[in-house]
């Protein structure tokens, strides 16, 4: 039963003395530390948006960049997180990384990255990504999986293998205000350390589990 589910969580701690001072370096060091876990997809996180009816929306998207200036995603800029973001700007991210019992979330507002930079990463893409950008519609109701299938066909012999950025497609990059970080410890007293945006640097303050 799930109510009979019980986890104790006793691989690490967090504290306000130890941790660094710029929480993007210190995502940085926890995201090196989940990939040498071997934590599966260590670069996915959860984005959730909000609708013109104030109802939220998330999926999983994958991390590309981590820059001082926040964290780049690349998507379809017709589908529907990007006809979200252009209602609305705010977003959060979510980072959980089970085998170290750590999460990271993530609040900030999104902008488009430049086009340069987005063609420049989608030339980097595997052929067939490249090809999927173009043969999916994202987020728009298709007659039948055959319907994807005819379409990676079709502009696969269009492109070959000099396969072109679509218009449609390219980067966000997420400004953080504000950045959470979470640790599992024994008895559900989780360590939580948030860190807020300042004039010219972060505030760190300890929350309640």
């Amino acid at each position: 039963m799930l109510h009979d589910i019980r986890k104790q969580y006793m691989f690490s701690s967090l504290d306000e003395n130890s941790v660094l001072p710029d929480p993007i370096e210190q995502f940085e060091l926890w995201l090196n530390e989940a990939i040498e876990s071997k934590e599966l997809e260590p670069n996915a996180m959860m984005i959730s948006t909000v609708d013109e009816y104030l109802q939220p929306h998330s999926r999983i998207v994958l991390l590309k960049e981590i820059s001082p200036e926040g964290f780049t995603f690349y998507t379809n800029y017709e589908g529907q997180k990007a006809r979200q973001i252009a209602v609305n700007n705010r977003v959060c991210l979510l980072f959980f990384w089970a085998r170290l019992e750590r999460q990271v979330r993530i609040e900030g507002t999104v902008e488009k990255i430049s086009e340069a930079i987005s063609t420049a990463y989608f030339l980097s893409r595997p052929l067939e990504s490249r090809i999927g950008a173009w043969a999916s519609p994202q987020s728009q109701v298709v007659r039948s999986k055959d319907f994807l299938d005819e379409q990676f066909k079709y502009y696969q012999q269009k492109f070959g293998e000099n396969v072109p950025k679509p218009p449609f497609w390219g980067g966000f990059v997420v400004k953080p205000v504000s950045i959470e970080f979470w640790q599992g410890r024994p008895n559900r007293l989780h360590d939580r350390l948030l860190y807020v945006s300042g004039s010219s640097d972060w505030k760190i303050s300890r929350l309640a589990p």
